[in-house]
């Protein structure tokens, strides 16, 4: 997958809306449209240092994909850096566990890639 941002406003009380694109959409069909998935997100609190609270949207027609997901990352610092945990409570049933898991460690990868020396 890759993604865009369409609007970012990183600030508590802020949003922002992501486009991911499949690259190959033809074992996992997006939420939106068969190649993509559209979110909106809001900043529903900012705790500096500590953790960021989201609530996401999915664009949607499948009531599957309907709801609104609470995102929480929590950072703690530590002698080799920083922890980052990740805390997903609400997610719409139509996301499978496995798939949801597999995206959560894809972006602490690219997280840890993008920050690691």
């Amino acid at each position: 997958m890759h993604g865009r941002f369409e609007r970012f406003d990183m600030r508590e009380g802020g949003s922002y809306r992501l486009v991911l694109t499949y690259d190959d959409a033809s074992g996992a069909p997006g939420k939106t449209s068969a190649g993509s998935d559209v979110s909106e997100v809001r900043i529903a609190r900012i705790v500096p240092e500590e953790s960021i609270l989201q609530e996401v949207d999915f664009e949607s027609s499948d009531e599957a994909f309907q709801g609104t997901m609470s995102m929480e990352w929590s950072l703690s610092s530590v002698a080799e850096g920083t922890v980052v945990e990740f805390e997903a409570r609400d997610v719409p049933d139509g996301i499978r566990a496995r798939d949801h898991a597999e995206g959560i460690l894809s972006s602490l990868s690219n997280l840890a890639a993008y920050l690691e020396p």
